[in-house]
């Protein structure tokens, strides 16, 4: 019997940072880079292998950093405590308080209601619904909320009794496959739509001291969003499947006979939706407010997201559950469902981006990236959009991004272009994988409903990840610079 990838990967982890330490000595590489450099070959290979859970390898550098001397362990602690860290603390609580209450299904069904009519317009409306709750709450949440409200229609297709039985196969598949591409494409359309975007704006505060607003991720996200969702629907609605059927008997009044169910909207709800509302206003108009008026200085998006999460602690409900009344929309309780997992990775590739920069790795990998200097830069961008968007197949987005964005920065500096254009390019890459169940939870999620096989995936996820590495090239090299007044052949004097 052979060894496990996990077997091998636990062995292989350490064995590499102790070959690195004891024998890698280049020129120009200081005892405290080629510590990082092993400690981040550890951590690699254990996200790679899941050698144990990813959440828990992303502690390495507590450990690593401060024994080898590379980093001090007040410093690498302290990157665990990151603002942008408590920027998705506050967006999660008031993602769950939505799951808590019900909103995100009354929403969703109210979209789906509005917008689809026919068998093309029901997939539409699904995946408009689908990624307008990615936008704001987890796209795993979002996945397993769309799932059942789907199998409904699809069985309501299924028992009419003119539907064909293979016409209801294609429906199924194409919903399901829908359901789960529009959650990650969602996600990127905000700053806490999805952890890599997180993880970029933190890095980017780390190494260079710049803040990527909420506001000034949308005017990127939004579009690349709203342009991926629509090649989405038109690629699996015209190309991917074809329909003979066009009209949909019976599904306008299985929405209605779902949206009869939830009853009146709750007082709950309504204070809840006051402070989501709330919320997304001021992260998108605060940097338009303190630039032109010079209103609330020191607001940031973290303290918004505080307040919001703080406040539905203080706001009062007048129904918990059937039997007890009184209390807060939310209670401690609820903070059980906080992905602490996601929380302790993004402190690990902070860490590893401290590490990085503190240590000077990041100048000795940017001076080896010469063969880049003179290659097309709008292949540089296409070769590591695809490269990262196949690598998010087997190997989780966040690790990708924690690993991938320090080495990226270096490679900027060496190639004297601006470092957004190849680190926001990787982190939009890193969200669209559609070939595989394991890629992402969505994918997974719909795969266990049983109308999918993996063949099905595969074949509809190639060409749509071609269709994403295509679009997001074009967007970061002609259109981020655009939207975010950049200068991409230049690295900027006051980052260095």
């Amino acid at each position: 019997m052979g060894l496990s990838a996990k077997t091998i990967g636990r062995i292989a982890g350490p064995a590499l940072f102790a070959l690195i330490v004891g024998l890698f000595h280049p020129e120009g590489l200081n005892s405290k880079a080629n510590a990082v450099l092993a400690t981040t070959a550890w951590i690699a290979i254990w996200w790679v292998t899941e050698a144990i859970p990813i959440a828990a390898t992303a502690l390495l550098p507590i450990v690593l950093f401060p024994l080898t001397g590379a980093v001090t362990l007040q410093a690498t602690t302290a990157q665990y405590g990151d603002r942008y860290i408590f920027l998705y603390i506050g967006g999660f609580l008031i993602a769950i308080a939505i799951e808590k209450w019900g909103l995100h299904r009354r929403i969703a069904l109210h979209i789906i209601k509005l917008i689809g009519t026919n068998v093309t317009g029901i997939i539409l409306g699904f995946m408009v619904a689908t990624a307008a709750l990615s936008m704001w709450i987890s796209n795993t949440a979002t996945a397993v909320l769309m799932l059942p409200i789907g199998m409904a229609i699809i069985a309501q297709l299924r028992d009419n009794p003119e539907t064909d039985a293979h016409e209801n196969q294609v429906f199924g598949k194409a919903l399901m496959i829908a359901i789960a591409y529009s959650a990650s494409i969602g996600g990127m359309a905000t700053l806490i739509g999805t952890p890599p975007n997180l993880v970029l704006a933190g890095m980017v505060q780390e190494l260079y001291g710049v803040e990527i607003s909420f506001a000034q991720w949308i005017m990127l996200g939004l579009p690349v969003s709203l342009v991926l969702l629509v090649l989405c629907w038109l690629y699996l609605t015209r190309v991917a499947f074809t329909f003979q059927q066009k009209g949909f008997p019976g599904g306008r009044e299985e929405i209605d006979k779902q949206l009869a169910a939830l009853n009146r909207m709750s007082i709950e709800e309504k204070l809840l939706l006051a402070v989501f509302v709330l919320t997304a206003a001021s992260w998108i108009s605060r940097s338009f407010l303190q630039e032109q008026f010079g209103l609330f200085p020191r607001l940031d998006d973290t303290t918004i997201a505080m307040i919001a999460g703080l406040g539905l602690f203080l706001l009062p409900c007048w129904k918990r559950g059937d039997t007890e009344t009184g209390g807060a929309l939310l209670q401690w309780e609820d903070t059980k469902n906080l992905p602490w997992g996601i929380i302790l990775l993004f402190g690990g590739g902070m860490a590893l981006a401290e590490g990085f920069e503190s240590s000077g790795l990041a100048v000795w990998l940017g001076s080896h990236t010469a063969l880049l200097q003179n290659a097309s830069l709008l292949l540089v961008v296409f070769m590591l959009v695809a490269a990262v968007n196949f690598l998010t197949e087997v190997t989780s987005n966040l690790a990708t991004t924690s690993m991938i964005l320090p080495i990226l920065a270096s490679m900027a500096l060496s190639m004297d272009v601006h470092p957004f254009l190849l680190m926001v390019g990787a982190t939009l890459a890193a969200s669209c994988a559609f070939m595989l169940p394991v890629a992402t939870p969505p994918n997974a999620v719909v795969f266990g409903s049983g109308h999918l096989r993996i063949a099905d995936m595969v074949r509809t996820g190639f060409w749509m990840n071609v269709i994403s590495i295509l679009l997001l090239t074009s967007f970061v090299y002609f259109i981020l610079p655009l939207l975010w007044g950049l200068t991409i052949t230049r690295f900027p004097e006051s980052w260095k």
